[in-house]
């Protein structure tokens, strides 16, 4: 964890505050201790505002929808996943036992969630402009590459889609498999109350996503490049 300090520069006042954003629920079931969940919700949140102001000053022309879409393109899973990788992420998470035996370290969910968990931690323990120590040296350069076309948000391109047809969507989850520590959620999306596509994640977006991708090749649209 010092190391991934030096790397970013960065020097935490509370130590706990990284730890636990690189604690998954896993580990922390099995130690009694606090997982990055909430963090992980802070982050989000951070993330968002940055990459926001980001695109905001970049593209003076974008109107709000190209903002929105381009906003949501950038942080969707795909994104965070390419995040969490730039800085090796998934070396210093804690994982227990069965996750680690699993392979939990390199699933995608877990490196996502754990990215946007480390720039909650950040946040919550020196403010939001030390969070620019991450965005500028890890999210910048991979956002204004080529490699940026390459991130996948079904779920933005579906609803972009049925609004243009003024209809709406609803996500439901429909059921939970596995224990607390290593959920699978189903989740299933609607369009006008008609069933359009199933999926499954180890995380809520992640099968959003899915049933969204689903939904999207139910409706042929498979000439677009997402």
């Amino acid at each position: 964890m010092e190391k991934l300090e030096q790397y970013f520069k960065l020097d935490f006042s509370d130590k706990q505050l990284l730890k636990t954003a690189l604690t998954h629920s896993s580990y922390a079931n099995e130690n009694h201790c606090e997982s990055n969940e909430r963090l992980e919700f802070m982050g989000d949140a951070v993330l968002d505002v940055m990459m926001g102001k980001y695109l905001f000053e970049k593209y003076p022309k974008f109107n709000e929808g190209n903002l929105t879409k381009t906003r949501a393109k950038n942080v969707c899973e795909s994104a965070l996943v390419e995040y969490a990788k730039a800085c090796e992420l998934n070396k210093y998470l804690l994982l227990g036992k069965g996750e680690e035996k699993s392979g939990g370290r390199n699933r995608v969910a877990l490196q996502a969630d754990a990215f946007e968990a480390l720039i909650g931690a950040v946040y919550m323990d020196k403010g939001i402009t030390e969070c620019y120590k991450i965005f500028d040296k890890i999210v910048v350069p991979i956002v204004e590459t080529d490699g940026e076309d390459n991130f996948v948000d079904y779920k933005s391109y579906l609803q972009e889609l049925v609004q243009s047809d003024k209809r709406t969507l609803e996500y439901r989850i429909v059921d939970e498999i596995g224990p607390s520590h290593s959920k699978t959620f189903v989740t299933r999306v609607y369009m006008d109350q008609i069933l359009m596509g199933e999926g499954k994640g180890r995380t809520k977006k992640e099968a959003e996503q899915n049933a969204a991708e689903m939904a999207l090749k139910k409706l042929a649209i498979r000439s677009m490049k997402f």
